[in-house]
């Protein structure tokens, strides 16, 4: 495939609600094609991608295409109420755009409401010529999510119970279990598993993708060392581990290699979620779901059930788990300097005001967004040329930050939280140049060779600073990835170049949709 000219590969989505069980206990889903996950999206750098995508859903809908650049076609990032308005139920809407040097794993996803926990993701796939990891013989993505038995609206009004679930303000639904490519297990309901047959004495790369709402999931594989060699798009110099935590919104390419058994054997995938994020007990939740790798052996071999609960170790001295910190892009060097500075923090707390104790709000700086109805930032606010370069808050829920010039900015996060928060940059990849415990007061940071990427985890009450390249015109979010939390409002908006994005020839019908999108949940 890599090896074919540039081409328009056309795809065709119809979301719906559906009933499924993909870990045997029957729910109520939305889904695309009347599958979970949706379809895989597989393409070459330079390819034109059109999707077809109609709403069959009672509610407007809108897919955004995670970690993509869509530059020039910013009003097909696909984020309700900044780059569109929600399709209309019963209507459609056409994406259009080239993957413009991309390259890597990535997936796609509703982005209006909660509506992707439900269902709505996918797997996407770029490949290209230079891309600069180790050779391989053949590739699989691997996408891992938590799952909840309850629709997630209704999981919604729950965080949202004045006083908070379980009586604690801020506590997020804890799920039920999870899926390893739509399939898992929930106590005695379900003896299915995902399962995939390799060639023995081959490398296989392994995509992981966390397409869930709330848990980071760790990766591993019985019996097998893995090579860290791309994370969020970005290649990176190899790394050796046993396991990959893997946050919500975040991708990682391992390498496998089918030797571990002259004979070779089956073996269980696991990803465990992270249990530390849970505020609460559910009784029954699933913490471990499994899959199978077999190579060797014959299509229907599966591992020793006795290894379910008690995973054989690696080897002494075996790598370990995943540091983030041992991450270098290949070929890095150090990140441009700043010319543009933003200083924000991330809490959660109540409003104020008549409905104090309704509900428990997520806050960057001292707004928390809400979507807009009837329009979107883009919008409304792309030919606005009072607005100048800086932040503000706009329409009382929309904090904005504009530079209408190309510059390298740098965000200063202090997060305030006593939670993690896996945080994601639409439309560019930001470098990792500095984190640590507390606020941040003009510690070093570390600009030898930073990591490049688009999604990455800001650990409860420290501090952060990422640099990138602003010169991509558009409203791009940069929002918390939980669910929970961008739904109580954890997204601000860097509105860059607006000037050149006035000039977007945006499709009248897209304009026209505004008027008909009714809710977004």
């Amino acid at each position: 495939m890599v090896n074919e000219a540039p081409t328009t590969r056309a795809y065709a989505f119809v979301v719906e609600e559906r009933a499924g069980a993909p870990d045997g206990v029957l729910k109520r889903m939305l889904v695309v094609n009347g599958q979970f996950p949706g379809p895989t999206i597989e393409a070459n750098t330079g390819d034109r991608i059109v999707v077809n995508v109609t709403n069959k859903l009672p509610n407007s809908t809108a897919i955004h295409w995670h970690g993509l650049f869509q530059r020039g076609t910013n009003f097909y990032d696909g984020t309700a109420a900044i780059t569109q308005c929600g399709i209309p139920p019963g209507e459609s809407m056409v994406y259009n755009f080239t993957l413009d040097g991309w390259v890597g794993s990535t997936w796609w996803h509703a982005h209006a409401g909660t509506q992707y926990t439900d269902g709505i993701t996918g797997a996407l796939v770029v490949h290209a010529k230079n891309e600069s990891v180790p050779a391989y013989d053949g590739d699989l993505a691997i996408q891992l999510a938590d799952l909840y038995h309850g629709f997630s609206p209704e999981l919604l009004n729950l965080y949202f119970t004045p006083g908070g679930l379980e009586g604690t303000p801020g506590n997020e639904p804890v799920p039920d279990g999870g899926t390893i490519n739509g399939i898992g297990q929930w106590g005695a309901h379900n003896a299915s598993f995902f399962n995939a047959t390799l060639a023995p004495n081959k490398t296989y790369r392994l995509r992981l993708l966390n397409t869930g709402s709330f848990v980071a999931l760790r990766f591993s594989v019985d019996g097998h060392a893995l090579t860290v060699v791309e994370a969020d798009g970005t290649a990176v110099e190899p790394v050796a581990v046993g396991a990959v935590s893997v946050a919500v919104a975040q991708r990682y390419s391992v390498l496998l290699r089918t030797n571990a058994s002259t004979s070779g054997g089956a073996y269980w995938m696991r990803a465990a979620l992270d249990q530390d994020a849970f505020t609460y007990d559910n009784p029954g939740v699933q913490t471990e779901v499994r899959g199978v790798l077999r190579y060797g052996v014959a299509d229907d071999a599966m591992p020793d059930v006795a290894l379910l609960d008690d995973p054989p170790n690696l080897p002494d001295g075996a790598p370990g788990d995943l540091d983030t910190d041992d991450l270098v892009p290949v070929g890095g060097g150090p990140a441009p300097d700043a010319t543009f500075s933003v200083y924000f923090t991330i809490s959660m707390q109540y409003a104020g005001g008549p409905n104090y104790l309704s509900q428990f709000l997520s806050f960057i700086n001292s707004t928390s967004w809400e979507p807009l109805q009837g329009t979107s930032t883009l919008f409304s606010l792309r030919a606005n040329a009072s607005i100048a370069d800086g932040s503000a808050t706009l329409a009382d829920s929309q904090l904005v930050t504009t530079v209408d010039e190309p510059h390298v900015v740098e965000f200063i996060i202090d997060n305030l939280d006593d939670g993690d928060h896996p945080f994601h940059l639409h439309g560019h990849k930001f470098w990792i140049v500095g984190s640590g415990a507390g606020r941040y007061q003009n510690q070093t940071l570390d600009n030898k060779a930073p990591m490049l990427r688009d999604t990455l985890v800001i650990p409860a009450y420290t501090y952060t600073i990422l640099r990138f390249v602003a010169d991509n015109p558009g409203f791009w979010a940069f929002h918390c990835h939980i669910q929970w939390h961008m739904a109580a409002g954890l997204l601000f908006q860097m509105n860059v170049l607006p000037s050149e994005s006035a000039k977007f020839d945006i499709p009248q019908y897209m304009l026209d949709q505004c008027a008909r999108e009714g809710k977004l949940m």
